[in-house]
């Protein structure tokens, strides 16, 4: 893992069209803005998971009524 220290107003470059700056620090959490293709999905981590996880189970319930389906 990369890590690197940015203040307020400072950004990361990430290749030639994803930048992530940080627009405010107050208290116990930093606010950053993130610029990128609307092409490019951009999720909170736990978010991520979420739909990952949504997404394994549909697979495995359609692989279960394909698995039904050749039993009839």
């Amino acid at each position: 893992m990369l890590v690197l220290s940015r203040k307020e107003n400072e950004a990361i470059q990430i290749g030639d069209k994803i930048e992530v700056k940080v627009l405010a620090i107050e208290g116990d959490q930093i606010k950053i803005g993130i610029h990128a293709p609307k092409s490019i999905d951009i999720y909170r981590k736990e978010i991520y998971l979420d739909i990952k996880d949504a997404n394994n189970q549909a697979v495995n319930i359609s692989s279960d009524l394909v698995d039904l389906l050749k039993e009839e």
